[in-house]
Formats: C-alpha cells, structure tokens, sequence
C-alpha cells in the first residue's frame, strides 16, 4: 500500500479519536465516571456549554441612567474646586449643584472671580455659563458630558462582568445595546433573584459620621419595624439640619429570622468613599464567630482614612452601601495601616454577595431594569430535543439521498458527513464553547455543505468517465479540477461567518462559531477524508468501474 495513503488513514483515526476524547467531559453521565486528572485538564476537562435558550436560565436588560453619572461627576468637581479654592485663600460662601451638569458659586469677594475661574479652566472640562459680580454658574462642556455618559455604560458592562465572573455563571452574555442599554443572559443560573441583587447593586461605599449631637438623635426609636421605616423618615421630615438623613441598619433575628431596622441621624458630608478599595473578603469575626467583611485600601485612601479616625476618636461613623447602613461603630482610635472591617446581621452568603460587589467596584450610574425573562429549563430541553431531531432528520434524508444517487460513492460521502460531526462535537468542546439554539443550526448546515461539496466532486469525477478516462484517472482529476470551487465557495461563507461572529451578539455567535468550524473541518473531510477511502480502494484492487 501506498505510505502516503497509510498515513493518510492514520491522520483520520488518531483525528477522530481525539474528538471523541475531548467530547467525553460533555457527557453528563461519563464525566463523573472519568478521572480527577482528565476533568481539572486545561483542556481534555473542557466541555460544550449550552446556551440561554437551551437550558434555561435569565435574559435581562438594563438602562444605565447615564445623567445620574454626570451628577456625580459634577459633585466631585464642586468638592475638587472647594478645596482648590481654600488653598488659594479664595473665600466661597456657597457652592451648590442647581441642575445635573451645573452649579452656582458665591464667592465672598467679588474680586476673587478672576482667580477663581482660573481654576475652572484648569479643570479643562468645566466652563463658565453666566456670572453676576461674585455669583458664578458653571457647568460642565457638552464633549465632556457624553463622554461621561459613554464612559459610564462601558463600566458597567465591566464592572457587572466582573460580578457574574464571581458569582461562577458559565459563558454570561454581557454586551452594550443602543446607547445606554445592556444585554445581560446568564445560562443556567441557579438563584435569579441573588443575581439579580448583585446586578442591580450600584455599590457607592461612602464612610459617614453620625450626627450624635442634635436632639432628633436620642428621640429615634431603637428599632422600628421593616414596614415602619418609611414612616419614621417622614414624621422627621422637615426637622432635620440641612444636609442630614435618617438611614437604616439591617437586623435579622438569628432566633426567629425577622427582620427590623436600626434608623440612624447621619450627616450629609461624605467622609470617603468606596474608589480607595483595593481588597475586600469575608471573614469570621473574633468576638462572636459571625461573618463580617473584611477590606483593604490603597495608600491614598490609607492615609485618609488614618486623618479621618484620628479626627474623630470617641466618635461614631457609618458605613453605608447604596443608602443602607451596614454597621457604625464607635472609633476608639486613630486607624493606620488602611484595614478595616465592614460587621452587620448578614449570613455568609451575604457577606460573600457584600465581598463580590465590592471588589467589582461601584456602578458608575443606577440600573433601570427594562426587561427581566426567565427561561425555564424546560423549554430548553424542548429546545435540545426540537433540535435534535432537526439534526437527525436532516442527516438521515441526506444518507439516504446520498446512498440512493450516489450509491458506493454515496455512502462514502456520507461516511465524510459522519467524521464531519464527530471532529466538529470534539472542537466546540475542545473551545469549551456555549452551544445555543442557532448553533445547532449551524452543525445542520455543514452538513448540507459537507454533501455539497462532494457533489461537485462527484460530478466533476462522472465527467471525467464520460471522457474515458479510467477509474483512477477520473477521481484523481475530478478532485483536481473540484478543488478551486470548493475551495472558493468555503473561504468566502467563512468570511461571512467571521463577520457574523465580530458583530453579532448571543446566539448569532454561537451560529458563527459552529459554522466557522464546520466550514474548516468540512474542507478537510471533504478533499481529504473521501479520497483517502477512494485511494485505499484502489490500492486494494484495480478498479474497472466506479460505482457513482
């Protein structure tokens, strides 16, 4: 026999059982039966995930209220300018936000103006809108507005990709949609409404210091009631010192499993915020065994926080997230080193849900959610079953026509389909890619290109036999004269399968990435796996017809 047939054949067995190896781990009942070794490989271990549509799991989409994040932006640029202004020995008398991108500005002498728009152009990013001697509204450029609403939809999609990643979901879908709008499909997750609390969580950990010293303080009531919370801030309501808010502390009877409310007077001045953190992980508390939050902050931040502890000893502070106290101890000392703990009533569930958001970082605006599906895994089964039978249905018409048309030929082609699949099954888990809906789609269309390249191949040999040309001669120059069209016609889908892929989102992936595979792989089968089989023939014995 021919050696270059021989390894030829060896090529196709060691490619087909390296695909059924790498297929293996995607088999629910084989994999807990393989080894340790083969499961936690880098590669062997990887298998085919299934997508949203096809076992289930959670579809949302979120409006990032992009004008909250210039809101922001505009506050911080009111505390930078106060301070600048201080070193400076520019006298302000009041400075406060009258719209989302503007505030006003009173200084004390109308003659610091100069100076003091010297430091809004300094900034860069700031500009003067109108001014009334010492009165001065400024506000923030049009450019530096959209970038700051583009900017904050890009770090969401981060920073919630950041929490999914944590919270272990395999292959999440996370992508921007029109201009202020997310994509988010998380498959198979198995507790929505925990996702759906770590997703919507803006996570802004400011540090403030209670106001101990007013008379609404010792009139607050110790707990109140969940449903009484609202209440209580609106029987206050009007009485507060400007600036100053009741927020409360969640407690959860360990007993009983009720839940009340610690309300608090807490000052407006935000002391720190979250943006100096650079660790955060559950702990378990020396005093009472109860899981707190343990957490790290840059050196920048360290400092603050050690001027902010010193200043205050003997006083309390809280620490608050998105609004909510999670504890407010007493400082019994100045606090260097930048470490500190976050303790409340929280499970450790809780607490690693407390941990994740914190290390992914705070939003950079609030989430509106727009739309939130579940697709229950029943509809996915359906959806692996439709397209099961879609699959085995088509590849059955397709042997059959094949057989019937092509008769020996036929069902050498059909064995190329055969080793199509296989070697295709064993790439996507080799990729450990996520197999959606379409995707399936896509495995059903190689099949179709898989016979229709032999076609051209059959036909091209069936004009060769006409001329007289003998078996040999015929499918040596059929595959010849074959090559460039079918060469042609797969290079160029696949370029429509890597468009696909590049711009697509979801299950349009998913398609690209099966048919771009299948394309590849189909080239092979289809000038390589089918000629090998006819070679071997003929190595074996000299053919004087060609069944075809």
């Amino acid at each position: 026999m021919n050696k270059s047939i021989v390894w030829r054949v060896w090529l196709l067995a060691v490619i087909v059982t390296g695909a059924i190896i790498l297929f293996l781990p995607s088999v629910p009942q084989v994999r807990g039966s393989l080894p340790e070794w083969w499961t936690k490989s880098t590669i062997l271990g990887n298998k085919i995930n299934l997508g949203l549509d096809l076992q289930g799991g959670m579809h949302l989409v979120y409006q990032v209220q992009t004008e909250k994040a210039v809101e922001s932006a505009t506050s911080r640029f009111i505390s930078n300018l106060k301070a600048t202004a201080a070193e400076k020995n520019v006298v302000v008398t009041d400075m406060r936000q009258t719209s989302a991108s503007t505030f006003e500005t009173t200084l004390e002498k109308p003659a610091d103006a100069e100076d003091f728009l010297n430091m809004v152009s300094d900034l860069g990013t700031l500009e003067k809108q109108s001014q009334e001697g010492g009165r001065i509204t400024v506000g923030i450029k049009k450019d530096e507005i959209e970038r700051i609403k583009d900017n904050s939809v890009v770090q969401a999609v981060e920073t919630i990709r950041n929490r999914i990643d944590a919270l272990g979901v395999a292959e999440p879908v996370i992508v921007r949609q029109g201009i202020d709008e997310l994509l988010i499909q998380l498959p198979g997750v198995k507790d929505p409404q925990r996702a759906l609390d770590i997703i919507g969580k803006t996570a802004q950990l400011q540090f403030k210091m209670l106001d101990e010293t007013n008379q609404v303080t010792p009139a607050l009531p110790g707990s109140v009631m969940a449903s009484e919370a609202d209440a209580l801030v609106a029987q206050y309501a009007g009485k507060l010192p400007e600036g100053d808010e009741i927020l409360f502390e969640r407690i959860t009877d360990p007993a009983t499993g009720s839940v009340s409310k610690r309300p608090y007077l807490i000052k407006g001045e935000t002391m720190m915020t979250g943006d100096s953190l650079t660790e955060a992980r559950v702990a378990i508390s020396g005093r009472d065994g109860r899981p707190e939050v343990a957490f790290k902050l840059d050196p920048a931040g360290a400092k603050l926080f050690e001027s902010i502890t010193a200043n205050n000893v003997n006083k309390r502070f809280a620490i608050i997230l998105d609004g909510n106290v999670y504890s407010a101890p007493v400082i019994q000392e100045r606090i260097a080193g930048g470490s500190g703990v976050i303790t409340g009533s929280f499970s450790e569930t809780e607490a690693k849900d407390l941990a994740i958001v914190l290390r992914a970082g705070a939003l950079p605006a609030p989430l509106k959610p727009l739309q939130n599906l579940t697709v229950g895994a029943t509809l996915g089964n359906d959806s692996i079953e439709a397209g099961k039978n879609a699959i085995l249905l088509g590849a059955f018409l397709v042997v059959v026509f094949m057989a019937v048309y092509y008769r020996m030929s036929g069902v050498i082609a059909d064995f190329a389909v055969m080793l199509n699949i296989i070697v295709l099954i064993g790439a996507l888990a080799a990729l450990s890619a996520t197999l959606t809906l379409p995707g399936l789609a896509g495995i059903l269309l190689t099949i179709g290109m898989g016979v229709d390249s032999n076609v051209l191949i059959f036909e091209r040999i069936r004009e060769e036999l006409r001329l007289g040309k003998t078996v040999r001669s015929a499918i040596d120059g059929g595959y010849d004269k074959a090559f460039s069209t079918v060469f042609d016609s797969h290079v160029t889908t696949l370029i429509t399968a890597l468009v696909l892929f590049q711009f697509g989102t979801g299950p349009v992936k998913g398609f690209a990435v099966t048919l771009a595979l299948g394309i590849v792989i189909n080239l092979f089968t289809a000038l390589v796996g089918t000629k090998v089989v006819f070679d071997f023939i003929n190595s074996r014995k000299k053919l004087d017809t060609l069944s075809i």
